[in-house]
């Protein structure tokens, strides 16, 4: 099969599995959803949304997150992996947002990724989901189906990334990246499948008999 009909195949079987794509982290807007997606990494979007339901409830805005403290936001987020460098974090880039940004999240990569804990993956997330612009972060499930699906070598997340944006049409990008991670997570999971067990990787390498070993991210 050719790389033109499995995209084709993906396209078709994600919208058919996933027709709509809520954003998996809860927030209240463009700020909250910032912290939450910085908070969540190294842990699992249930625990950030657990812990993030009474930070957010006193502290929605930049302004509100700064004047909280560093102290008692690490009060609220304990529980998670690293949470003294995502406190710190997330206490400086609130100062940053409301001093140098008039308390309104800016809406450009470059302004974002020099926030405090904002890599290029969150700016991604950030400007596909508040801002609208079509972007395409790529995570550990989209890296790692990636390269199960033939799409790249899966050298880096950056190769990745610019892989799949020559691949996929520009409109879907927004949507395609969270399909791809409901899809790694429901059914093509690191221990769950391995390039020949789930649906998908079965359609598109029908005849694939040796497990995939994927590069990390």
């Amino acid at each position: 099969m050719k790389k033109d009909e499995r995209i084709k195949i993906i396209i078709k079987r994600l919208e058919e599995i996933y027709p709509e794509t809520p954003i998996p982290l809860d927030h209240q807007n463009g700020f909250t959803l910032l912290v939450a997606v910085v908070l969540s990494a190294q842990s699992t979007d249930k625990k950030v949304n657990e812990l993030t339901k009474e930070l957010f409830k006193v502290a929605p805005s930049a302004e509100k997150m700064y004047k909280l403290g560093e102290n008692k936001i690490y009060n609220y987020i304990k529980q998670l992996g690293l949470a003294k460098t995502k406190a710190k974090n997330t206490h400086n880039l609130s100062k940053i947002i409301y001093e140098k940004f008039n308390n309104i999240v800016p809406n450009t990569f470059q302004e974002l990724e020099s926030l405090p804990g904002v890599g290029h993956k969150t700016a991604s997330v950030v400007m596909s989901q508040v801002f609208g612009v079509p972007s395409f972060p790529v995570d550990t499930h989209i890296h790692r189906l990636s390269q199960r699906w033939g799409l790249t070598s899966g050298k880096n997340v950056i190769q990745t990334e610019k892989d799949l944006k020559r691949l996929f049409p520009k409109k879907l990008w927004n949507k395609l990246h969270l399909q791809i991670i409901f899809y790694g997570r429901e059914y093509c999971s690191a221990r769950g499948c391995n390039g020949t067990i789930c649906n998908l990787c079965k359609e598109l390498y029908p005849n694939r008999k040796k497990a995939i070993i994927c590069i990390k991210a």
